[in-house]
């Protein structure tokens, strides 16, 4: 390769677009910008997001932030609950019909409050530090 031998790739390099010369260009009359209108007129500059005066999308949608929409549907289980349940393998599902968390609940997470006595097995369903500690002391299991 040589510095006189250098070109631009095939298709790098169009000729630019002369509007305004005839029909037969294809880009006759109004030049490729329509009819009438803000964008067919010289200057017709708007910034990005506006919609003619109609409010725009960025302002009709409401702020919602960082708020967790499913933070609601966690719920939380005492010791105390699981200890009085008649089952030794506990899920959500379970949980769910002995009416302990709300039908539409996502998760659900044990926590240390009240006592545990009995050897029970949670599965699928998360656990604290303290709780985790109490089950396994009762010769439970946490998975």
């Amino acid at each position: 390769m040589d510095l006189n031998n250098l070109k631009p790739a095939d298709g790098a390099k169009r000729e630019r677009r002369r509007v305004g010369r005839g029909i037969g260009s294809g880009l006759g009359k109004t030049c490729g910008r329509g009819h009438k209108g803000q964008k067919s007129r010289a200057g017709g500059f708007h910034k990005v997001g506006f919609e003619g005066g109609q409010m725009p999308m960025q302002r009709r949608l409401p702020k919602r932030g960082f708020v967790s929409l499913t933070a609601a549907r966690n719920a939380e289980v005492r010791l105390s609950e699981i200890n009085d349940l008649p089952i030794d393998e506990i899920d959500l599902l379970s949980l769910k019909q002995a009416g302990i968390v709300p039908g539409d609940a996502l998760s659900a997470k044990v926590i240390l409050s009240g006592a545990i006595s009995r050897k029970v097995s949670l599965r699928g369903v998360s656990a604290t530090k303290g709780a985790k500690a109490a089950i396994e002391a009762a010769g439970g299991s946490v998975a």
